[in-house]
């Protein structure tokens, strides 16, 4: 097929992209370069990209393509709650008007990557895909309303699909230090202190990012009865966890550790545990390998061969909302998230 990925230069998309072209897939990148500059060790796929923010799209440049892959979009709760407004701008109506868009150049299937985080004050009691959604963030919200706006135009000749990913960890080219498994490996590496932000009670589940890219593929490959106008949540029902759990994990694999509440700690709103038993029911191609511990086990190495320091793992390389707030800072980028023209 000949797939566009938004936001194909960010921490999934980094991933996902080769695992396209391995499987004989032609990629067309969509992405506005916010995070040039927040690389780890491997080197970027090439593919050929239109430079562009994901609000400007437009119904010619989607001409041609089998399906598209949105990823773009404010990454996480803290960068969303820095300007609420803007999350909802491109979170939620850009993301609506690309469908739009996507719909009148007649590209046939149309995958959001949404988020369990629309679930979002739950309880203890699993959850899966008839649930009632509770964000607490703008972010979740976001997606929320994505989900609403998006799944009307589906008809004969449009099919969206919803993958409500867990919370993700992992390895990728553009590092995230500020995902919890991949932060508490960082602190307990750097510091020896697994430095929990949380009281650990709340429950999350837990997605390694090729397992949340395999869903992608699998979903794009799959029959359009199977998936047509469909939410998936993506993961493992055996992967929720306590945060103290994770904790406990990471404790046990980075060598001299030890778990430590930070300063202020304290309970998170944010509390659910999901089921997805669904998407490894109806999508025979997606069969996900990770657990958490794996995890944990694959960034220690990264980050021991790497060298990381504390100084490099807390700065805005890896940390998105200290990099926006640098580019702001420096008059490279508007309120809203754009560049400066004169930049």
């Amino acid at each position: 097929m000949k797939v566009l990925v938004t936001g194909h230069d960010g921490y999934i998309g980094c991933v996902l992209v080769p695992m396209l072209q391995e499987r004989g897939h032609e990629v067309v990148g969509f992405d506005s370069g916010l995070f040039q500059g927040c690389e780890f060790d491997d080197p970027l796929s090439q593919c050929e990209t239109i430079r562009a923010d994901v609000r400007d799209v437009n119904a010619s440049q989607l001409h041609g393509l089998d399906a598209i892959i949105h990823l773009a979009g404010i990454s996480n709760d803290p960068l969303g709650d820095l300007n609420p407004d803007c999350t909802y701008d491109i979170n939620h109506r850009a993301s609506v008007r690309l469908a739009e868009e996507a719909k009148k150049s007649g590209v046939p299937r149309f995958l959001h990557s949404s988020s369990c985080s629309l679930y979002g004050a739950q309880g203890d009691a699993p959850i899966d895909e008839s649930g009632e959604f509770n964000p607490v963030t703008p972010y979740g919200e976001s997606k929320v309303f994505v989900e609403r706006d998006v799944a009307p135009m589906a008809d004969d000749d449009f099919s969206p699909t919803f993958l409500r990913n867990a919370t993700a960890y992992g390895l990728s080219p553009r590092l995230r230090g500020d995902l919890v498994i991949n932060n508490l490996t960082g602190y307990a590496f750097t510091t020896g202190k697994v430095l929990m932000k949380s009281d650990g009670t709340p429950w999350r589940p837990l997605v390694h990012i090729r397992d949340i890219s395999l869903a992608f593929i699998a979903a794009m490959n799959a029959p359009r009865e199977l998936i047509h106008n469909k939410a998936f949540n993506v993961g493992r029902t055996s992967e929720n966890y306590q945060i103290r759990d994770v904790a406990k994990i990471v404790e046990e694999v980075v060598p001299n550790s030890t778990v430590q509440l930070a300063d202020k700690a304290g309970p998170d709103k944010r509390n659910y545990r999901v089921n997805c038993d669904l998407i490894e029911r109806t999508l025979s191609e997606y069969k996900p390998e990770w657990t958490v511990r794996r995890g944990v086990e694959e960034l220690y190495e990264a980050y021991k061969a790497h060298g990381l320091t504390l100084e490099e793992f807390e700065s805005s390389r890896y940390l998105r909302i200290r990099h926006v707030a640098e580019l702001q800072e420096s008059g490279r980028l508007d309120a809203g998230l754009r560049w400066v023209s004169s930049t």
